[in-house]
């Protein structure tokens, strides 16, 4: 079984490095953009991208602003979101939800909970 390929939106590069070295390591294949409207252009192309990790604060455009806009692209209504977030405040799990968002996970990343979550997507 291939394992799935991961599309870490992070405007932070360190955030970028280490769930790409935690993920390579579990041999999902990554890619990365530091931004929501670069991820958007990404993800209207026909790049097979099977999860997207989505930081949810971010400057420019939030999580909160992108998931609707990127599960209203054709190609991607059925691409599963998770959320990451530094907010683990009560009551954020379900906005993150309501904004479209699949899973949710909060920093610092527990990854045994993350590869959990990216197992049954």
């Amino acid at each position: 079984m291939s394992k799935k390929k991961v599309l870490i939106i992070d405007d932070d590069a360190r955030n970028i490095f280490a769930l790409t070295a935690t993920l390579k390591a579990k041999s999902y294949e990554c890619v990365s953009r530091p931004g929501a409207p670069e991820a958007i252009e990404l993800l209207k192309s026909d790049e097979v991208i099977d999860v997207i990790l989505m930081d949810m604060m971010m400057p420019d455009m939030d999580g909160y602003e992108a998931i609707p806009i990127i599960k209203g692209l054709e190609k991607r209504k059925d691409t599963p979101v998770i959320a990451v977030t530094a907010q683990a405040m009560l009551g954020d799990r379900e906005k993150c939800l309501e904004a479209g968002a699949d899973g949710y996970v909060s920093k610092p990343i527990d990854v045994d909970q993350l590869l959990q979550l990216l197992e049954k997507i």
